[in-house]
């Protein structure tokens, strides 16, 4: 996705199952706001789901017929709305801009996403998902796993990921408010 008006750019971790996605995307996220940068993220399901708790005043609501849900604290805020089909990746980026926030992050786009970082462990597979080609950076522990010319990462190296996204995409973050 690039950058364009009233919308942040997109980085999409892919991978196979069980490949450590959601514990590097937990390292990089920690990362990149330590640095001041206003992250937001999506995991992207492919079957339905329930985020609202079975016996909770709102999962009450939308079992009552409620098609948006929504829950207000000083803390947080939570819309859970009813859709006829999924929302675009470019409409959450939209989402995201919206709410102060200066990039997305997002965990299972495996073929939406234009910007993907992919997640490869040597238990799991040394077969890539990705070309390299559709690859911002490679993040493996398996030596025997590259892709000519896309820059490669150790699991445990979030910092020099967060390098590479700030130098790619947040040029200039200060113009937005962040840091």
């Amino acid at each position: 996705m690039t950058d364009t008006p009233n919308t942040v750019p997109v980085v999409s971790v892919v991978g196979k199952s069980d490949s450590g996605k959601t514990t590097f995307i937990e390292k990089l996220i920690r990362e990149l706001t330590s640095r001041g940068v206003r992250v937001a993220s999506v995991k992207h399901h492919v079957h339905d789901y329930d985020i609202d708790i079975p016996g909770k005043d709102s999962w009450r609501h939308g079992r009552a017929g409620s098609v948006v849900t929504m829950v207000s604290s000083p803390e947080k805020f939570a819309l859970i709305r009813e859709v006829e089909e999924e929302v675009p990746l470019p409409v959450i980026a939209r989402i995201a801009y919206d709410s102060g926030c200066d990039i997305l992050i997002t965990e299972g786009f495996k073929r939406e996403g234009l910007n993907r970082i992919e997640i490869s462990r040597a238990e799991r597979s040394s077969e890539l998902i990705c070309s390299a080609e559709e690859m911002l950076a490679l993040v493996t522990d398996n030596p025997l796993v590259t892709c000519d010319g896309v820059p490669r990462f150790d699991l445990e190296d979030a910092a020099g990921v967060a390098d590479l996204v700030q130098e790619r995409f947040l040029e200039g973050l200060s113009a937005r408010g962040g840091a």
